[in-house]
């Protein structure tokens, strides 16, 4: 049987990197690592007070609790849109199939109506639910955090809707995937 370690043990010594201590973080090579992370592709939806809807691709999407049901996702400070969704009472996070390839370009693309031709149906707080996504999560707007340059929001999910044996889009290194290869 093993016996505990001894509290007189010496604590392990942790030294810095070098690149930590002499030179400052490139963010080039700060967005290249982050984009070796494969995730999916989201598209949150608000209605602003006046009516106008608002939308936009993401891939900062990330579950908090399953108890209560929570998630997040973050906004650049800097958005347009920010106003509708910092104010507004609710969006949706539609995760998208590998077939919308086309509807993750069109939000992510800059003064152009993207909801023209959409097929959507009003969702809690009137939130715009885009039709054929793999999974929609409805959320009401709980909380905000600014960090950064970004504000990160925490809705709590007040209804969810998924396609049973939807592949999901992929976002990889600055392209699209339907898979990634193994």
């Amino acid at each position: 049987m093993s016996q505990p370690p001894s509290s007189s043990a010496p604590s392990p010594v942790i030294t810095p990197s070098p690149a930590c201590a002499t030179s400052p973080l490139d963010p080039q090579q700060f967005r290249a690592a982050l984009g070796l992370f494969a995730t999916g592709v989201t598209i949150v939806t608000a209605r602003a007070d006046d009516g106008t809807l608002v939308g936009l691709t993401a891939n900062s999407f990330n579950s908090v609790s399953l108890s209560p049901p929570l998630v997040l996702w973050s906004l650049a400070r800097r958005a347009g849109s920010m106003p509708v969704f910092s104010r507004g009472s609710h969006y949706a996070i539609h995760i998208l199939a590998s077939d919308q390839k086309d509807l993750a370009q069109r939000f992510a693309t800059r003064d152009i109506d993207r909801f023209a031709g959409v097929r959507f149906r009003d969702g809690c707080g009137g939130a715009p639910v885009l039709e054929g996504c793999a999974a929609v999560f409805e959320c009401a707007n709980r909380s905000q955090y600014e960090e950064g340059d970004h504000v990160i929001f925490v809705g709590e999910v007040e209804a969810v809707t998924r396609v049973e044996q939807a592949q999901p889009l992929i976002f990889h290194g600055g392209r699209y995937y339907t898979e990634l290869p193994l």
